[in-house]
Formats: structure tokens, sequence, C-alpha cells
């Protein structure tokens, strides 16, 4: 599978963004329970008690999930996972995610368990529980939990995992030898999420590779052994992208046919399984130019029920995707549109049909 990020956009003479050293440290929660979406830190969108009415209709419509259950929630509403991935992997990184949380409108982040900067993150998160934290898991482009003596068909001698995501997917699909030491792999990075404390608000995968099929389906069939209740399905609406960006159309169109064949597949795994996921997922096509402009073109356009945005915010690599999650008028688009700003463990459970 090809990377989903490109080069740094030009634009040499941004300035940096400042650190988070001054910012207030929040508490952590004692018992590790999850913070209520509302305690968003920085942004409150506004939200609607449970007695008023829910549409511009005043009165409440059903919708079908995309695995067929119905939901109580009316057709009209909104609500938006923001993400951010690789956080764990450097120190930037963790800075602009917890600055884009506290200050902006970034409501999850996915940690990378073998990042090099994962104990400070997981101290970040852990100071910050409205922060909904999931796995990202790594199977490519990253170093592995486990030992060479254990994967040793996975990873180089000093423990590093391929770096070519479309040989790794090839080898993924035909070499059933590999199965057992990918299993081991997966599980040993749950693992280390668990030892962390945080609750896990989701899983997804370094590049997307958790919808390669052999991995889809060992997460699938481990659910309940990983505890796996929420899930990205990465489907970027190709029509929708084609009138909010443009460039890149060699990328953005094979990325909409690989990951709308893959999302189909997964969907179709997940009937009835209990695991929850959004409609559609924003930031797939984009490659790391999910800017405030892209961003301030998406929500007015976004549709009804549940989706998910996800970038690759830093404050060296792309501090673009950072100043786009705290723009003040992003902050008051999403206010003014009423769109509600939840996390994946928000996800509610469909309605029996």
């Amino acid at each position: 599978m090809a990377s989903e990020q490109d080069p740094t956009p030009e634009n040499p003479h941004r300035r940096a963004p400042r650190g988070v050293a001054d910012l207030p440290v929040r508490e952590a929660n004692p018992t590790n329970a999850p913070a209520p979406a509302a305690d968003l830190a920085g942004f409150k969108p506004k939200r609607r008690a449970s007695g008023e009415n829910s549409t511009p209709l005043g009165h409440e419509l059903e919708r079908r999930s995309p695995t067929g259950n119905r939901s109580a929630r009316p057709a009209l509403t909104r609500r938006l996972i923001v993400n951010a991935d690789d956080f764990g992997r450097s120190h930037s990184i963790n800075q602009a995610v917890i600055r884009a949380h506290r200050e902006g409108i970034l409501t999850t982040a996915s940690l990378m368990v073998n990042g090099d900067a994962f104990d400070e993150a997981v101290g970040l998160a852990q100071q910050n529980p409205s922060l909904g934290v999931g796995l990202h898991l790594t199977l490519v482009c990253g170093r592995a939990a486990c030992g060479p003596m254990e994967i040793p068909d996975l990873v180089d001698a000093q423990g590093a995992l391929s770096h070519s995501p479309v040989a790794t997917g090839v080898r993924f699909y035909f070499n059933r030898n590999l199965r057992l030491q990918l299993a081991r792999e997966i599980g040993a990075q749950f693992a280390r999420f668990k030892s962390t404390g945080l609750v896990l608000d989701h899983v997804n995968g370094h590049l997307n590779m958790h919808l390669h099929p052999t991995v889809f389906s060992m997460l699938a069939r481990r659910r309940l052994e990983w505890g796996i209740r929420h899930i990205r399905i990465t489907d970027d609406p190709f029509m929708l992208n084609l009138q909010l960006a443009g460039g890149n159309w060699l990328y953005r169109a094979s990325h909409a046919f690989i990951f709308g064949q893959l999302s189909r597949r997964a969907r179709r795994i997940l009937d009835g399984s209990g695991i929850h996921f959004t409609d559609r997922v924003f930031g797939l096509l984009q490659n790391a130019r999910v800017d405030e402009t892209f961003i301030r073109k998406l929500l007015p356009r976004l549709p009804s029920g549940d989706s998910e945005l996800y970038s690759h915010p830093s404050l060296d690599e792309f501090p673009h995707e950072f100043e786009a999650l705290v723009s003040p008028h992003v902050k008051a688009l999403v206010q003014e549109l009423d769109i509600q700003l939840i996390r994946y463990q928000d996800l509610k459970d469909p309605s029996p049909a």
C-alpha cells in the first residue's frame, strides 16, 4: 500500500508554533475512566438536550448504519471525530496533538506504541483524559514490539519492519507462513497499549495497513481477545473529495478505488460483530494536505451521520495540519454549523432493526 504522506507542501517561511511547556497541566483521571466528550478542552460545540428537537423539521428521522442496523439518532445530526495519527512518534507530534486537543477541535489520537516518544505521549494522554486514544497498529515503516528472534521474517536484525508497504502487503497476502508471526506482533502491540492503563478508544493502522485482508480478518476474529470495539473503516468519498480539492489525481483515484474495495469487504466482515465505525472517513485522499482551506470547505458539506477526519499534525513536518486544527475560523465554523465533536467511544450502539 502506498504511503499516505508526501513531502511537506511548500511554505518554508511558516513560523513554528510554540510548545506546550507553559500550558496548564490537567489532573489525570485516577480511575482511568473515559472523560465525557463534552469536556473537550478549548472548544465545546453546542449540544442539544435530549428533550429538544434535533432537526430543523422538529421531528426525528431514522437512518441506516453501514451494517444495516437502524440508529435512533436523527438523520440530520452531524457528528465528527477529529483524529491525529502517529501520536508517540516524535516530541513534535506529541506537542501538536495536545495543543490541538486543548486549543482546537482535535478529539482523538492514535498511539504508536513503539514510537520514539511513546512514554511522553502516554504521560500527556493521562494528563488529558478527555482525549480519546487508540492504537495506531504499526506493521510497516516502524519498529516492532517483538524481538527479531520472535518474528524473524517480519523484521531485520535491528527489529525494524519493512519500509515497503506494497511488498509487505503482497507477502502478508500470499505467504501463509507469516501469519503466526504477524499475530504475535499484533498481539504484542495490543498488550503494550493495555499496559498504559489508557482506555482503548479505537484501532487503526499506520498507512491504513489494518485494512489489509489478512490483517483485518485477524483483527475481526480476535476482536474479543484484543478488546476491539471501534475501528476505522477508511472509506474517503471520492466524488465529494473531487469537489473540495485538486491535484494528485492518480494518487487520489487509486487510493479511493483500493480503499473503497477494502472498506466494503471490511463492512461485510463486521456485520453483526458489535464493532462500531463511522459512516465515512476523510483525510486519506488529502495525503498530508488537511489544511485550513480543505477543512473549511469540508465542514459545510459534511454529510449527516458519523464521520472521521484524520490528519498528521506536528510542529515541524506538517505544521499546516496543526494550524488548521487550532484555527479560530475552523472552530467558529464547527459551532456555527452545529457539528458535534465526538470520540470513537462516544459512538452509540445501534438499536435493533
